[in-house]
């Protein structure tokens, strides 16, 4: 398990995508934080907050992650390395966590660059250290929980199709409705009775919690128990080619 793990993390990082995925996340976050101007630069707001940050960082996620995890199983179906690798003597359990942790992995490399914004905000806050500590440390939980449940989403896509094209986009679908889908279903008015179990059916409902800096054991369940859901249905599918 270890050595496949290690296989994912070289074979991403040494190859152009993978760096050129990290930088355009990079990059994105920093010239919606310090370059553009608007309200959601912060220079511009006046205020000592990484709020903006964990606005777009989700939504750039939808994009980056599937990038990220489009390869796992397609890559491996078309080359048809796939077959070789279940005949290894590790289960399909390991497999699906190798490559998990591997791309949580990578998740968390493209995020820990932006820690560097939070302690610039200390310095420019009046007075300096002026920063809501709590919700941005919150904030970053929950955005490693998001990306923890994008992966398995994507890794899931990945399973279904050999073509990276294809998980991609089908990785984006997924992210995109669980993440902003169930809010707009409970908006619906045939929905208000139940409103309230759509909108816990969410990632928004769990992340925005989380933001407020505030780890409620209810939110680090739903996040669990959504990616081992996705881990299974993973799992399931490489049964499959064994049946």
């Amino acid at each position: 398990m270890i050595a496949l793990l290690r296989k994912e993390i070289s074979s991403f990082l040494s190859s152009l995508i993978g760096y050129s995925v990290i930088t355009v996340f990079l990059l994105a976050m920093g010239l919606f934080l310090w370059v553009f101007p608007g309200n959601f630069n912060i220079l511009d707001a006046g205020f000592a907050s990484l709020e903006t940050l964990f606005v777009f960082a989700p939504w750039v996620f939808m994009f980056l992650i599937p990038a990220i995890t489009m390869r796992s199983f397609a890559e491996e179906q078309r080359t048809g390395t796939i077959e070789l690798l279940l005949t290894r003597p590790i289960s399909e359990w390991q497999i699906v966590f190798a490559k998990y942790l591997a791309g949580l992995l990578l998740v968390i490399i493209a995020l820990a660059p932006t820690v560097v914004y939070y302690f610039s905000l200390q310095s420019l806050g009046n007075p300096p250290g002026n920063v809501d500590s709590g919700g941005t440390w919150g904030s970053y939980i929950g955005l490693l929980f998001l990306g923890g449940a994008f992966v398995s989403i994507g890794m899931f896509a990945s399973s279904l199709s050999d073509n990276q094209i294809v998980s991609f986009i089908l990785a984006f679908f997924l992210c995109f409705f669980c993440y902003a889908g169930f809010d707009s279903l409970a908006r619906l008015e045939f929905f208000n009775s139940v409103d309230d179990i759509i909108f816990s059916l969410g990632i928004n409902e769990h992340f925005e919690s989380m933001s407020r800096g505030v780890i409620d054991s209810r939110d680090v369940i739903y996040f669990a128990s959504f990616t081992l859901f996705f881990l299974a249905l993973t799992r399931f599918k490489l049964l499959s080619r064994t049946w």
